[in-house]
């Protein structure tokens, strides 16, 4: 089992930066592709940004790109979403999401390829 406990989140205005931490714990040897996936009230869970551990390769959603970074710190067993400039559509609730699966640019984003999920963290960015 891996268990993703995510923090960081709260309130932000336009603009501004936040940055979401999730602990991996467990089996972390089955934790090669994590993603961050967000869903706002009404919309469907969407992948933002996501990482194969063994190369450290990156996958953007283009609504995110370069304003948002995913990176991982090895020592600490935690994947970070560093976001920056961020937009009132940005507001959803954030998971962090891993998989054992190898993960590329086609497929990182689908969320039936993650079997393990934190319980969100919440995103609020206002005007």
């Amino acid at each position: 089992q891996v268990q993703l406990v995510e923090s960081g989140g709260g309130s932000v205005q336009v603009g501004g930066s936040m940055k979401l931490s999730c602990a991996v714990s467990g089996a972390t040897d089955r934790a090669n592709c994590m993603a961050w996936f967000r869903q706002a009230p009404g919309k469907e869970r969407e992948g933002v940004a996501g990482i194969y551990l063994p190369y450290h390769t990156t996958y953007y959603d283009d609504s995110v790109k370069d304003r948002f970074t995913i990176a991982p710190d090895n020592a600490k067993n935690t994947i970070f979403l560093e976001m920056n400039n961020l937009k009132q559509e940005d507001t959803a609730m954030y998971y962090c999401a891993a998989s054992s699966q190898f993960c590329a640019g086609r497929t990182w984003w689908l969320k039936d390829r993650y079997f393990y999920w934190g319980q969100g963290t919440q995103v609020t960015v206002s005007s």
